[in-house]
């Protein structure tokens, strides 16, 4: 009987271990689900984070590019004037007009100076007879002389007659050359290919030509190829002759280093040209250095006296930090960029900027890594310390973003 009761003692016991374990288990369960419960509740009344899009900055090798300002000019410019002087007798052109190297621009009257050709001509006539006599008059006394049937005195004036008659038909045939050459300059030709400007003088006026004051009749100016002058100041041209010396750039004097141009309504640099001229001197009075480009222009769309502005290779390749130029901001004299620190809270970071480089992404020269996450949107709702949740993007995506932010 005892032995029943002690097993029936111990079956309690062991029941009431398993209830007990039950209930603790489900005590903790009840636990876990209230304070699951309250973190997601916690979790809710929270404030979120602003969303923002991150990119890290591009790190590649590049060549930099030198920014100038200048105007083109004609590679060949002349003013045409007369090498006579008379009356206009027909203008040859239509005003702006493309000429060639010879033709006829203006047509001066002509009569005056046929009539003087004439008389030169017939001037030469009469020298040349008085030669054929002074000749024949020298013959005969040459022969005579060696019989001894002249003297001395008249065999010398015969001679003198003869070198004299010589220099009168030596100088009437200048005097026709003369006459020819200014019956030719009757007709005002083109002395270079290129675009005519219009007839600063017309039909039926009087000039002056052949002086310092000889009437401008009107200008040509070759436009193709085309020259563009800038300048550049002095530590730029120390910085390209280190360039030159340390074998990372040709010089400018000695290589025909290339320069892209663009014009006031155009956003890219679309022409091609060359460098081609380095002038020899510092400008005292600017300290600048005057440079040369020259382009093509085949298409005639670039006059001279406009306006543009040229990128010239300003470095070797190296490695750079390239960020987008409009995420850019300013305190002062101080460069920043916000970026995404720890705990995804926004930092500022200090940069030193180098130019444009291309595609509107500058190049910095101090104050970030490859490895910084930068914030590129939402840049004027965000202060540093402000929460944020990044959303990855690449720097080719946000760049086409910013580019339709900045068109709208």
């Amino acid at each position: 009987m005892k032995t029943i009761h002690l097993k029936t003692a111990k079956f309690h016991a062991k029941v009431y271990v398993i209830f007990a374990m039950m209930l603790g288990v489900m005590a903790i369960l009840i636990f876990s689900a209230f304070e699951k419960e309250e973190e997601k509740e916690i979790a809710q009344n929270q404030p979120q984070g602003l969303p923002v899009e991150v990119s890290n900055p591009v790190f590649e090798k590049i060549t930099e590019w030198d920014e100038y300002t200048g105007r083109f000019e004609a590679s060949n410019r002349v003013e045409v004037r007369a090498r006579v002087s008379g009356y206009i007798q027909n203008v040859s052109f239509k005003d702006g007009q493309a000429v060639n190297k010879g033709d006829v621009l203006f047509t001066i009257d002509q009569r005056p100076f046929k009539i003087a050709l004439n008389q030169a001509r017939a001037s030469y006539g009469q020298a040349q007879a008085r030669l054929t006599i002074a000749q024949d008059n020298y013959n005969r006394v040459q022969s005579l002389r060696e019989s001894g049937a002249v003297s001395a005195e008249e065999y010398d004036s015969r001679k003198q007659a003869l070198a004299g008659a010589k220099a009168s038909l030596q100088l009437a045939q200048a005097s026709v050359d003369n006459a020819k050459l200014n019956l030719e300059f009757t007709k005002v030709k083109a002395p270079i290919s290129g675009r005519v400007s219009r007839d600063m003088v017309n039909e039926g006026n009087l000039i002056d030509g052949g002086s310092s004051n000889s009437t401008l009749l009107t200008t040509i100016v070759s436009t193709s190829p085309i020259h563009f002058y800038f300048r550049g100041s002095e530590s730029d041209y120390l910085k390209y002759s280190r360039l030159a010396q340390n074998g990372e750039r040709g010089s400018s004097r000695s290589t025909a280093n290339p320069v892209f141009l663009k014009l006031q309504d155009e956003d890219e640099y679309v022409h091609e040209a060359v460098m081609d001229f380095v002038d020899n001197e510092i400008d005292r009075s600017t300290g600048t250095i005057e440079g040369r480009a020259t382009l093509e222009n085949k298409d005639g769309l670039i006059e001279p006296g406009m306006f543009g502005k040229a990128r010239l290779l300003g470095s070797a390749e190296h490695e750079a930090i390239l960020i987008p130029d409009e995420i850019i901001g300013t305190n002062q004299s101080v460069r920043f960029v916000y970026v995404v620190g720890e705990d995804n809270t926004v930092a500022v970071k200090n940069i030193e900027l180098g130019p444009l480089h291309t595609n509107g992404m500058r190049i910095v020269r101090n104050g970030l890594t490859p490895e910084d996450v930068l914030i590129t949107n939402n840049i004027q709702k965000i202060r540093p310390g402000v929460a944020v949740s990044p959303i990855q993007k690449s720097l080719t995506e946000t760049k086409e973003a910013l580019a339709v932010a900045s068109a709208e």
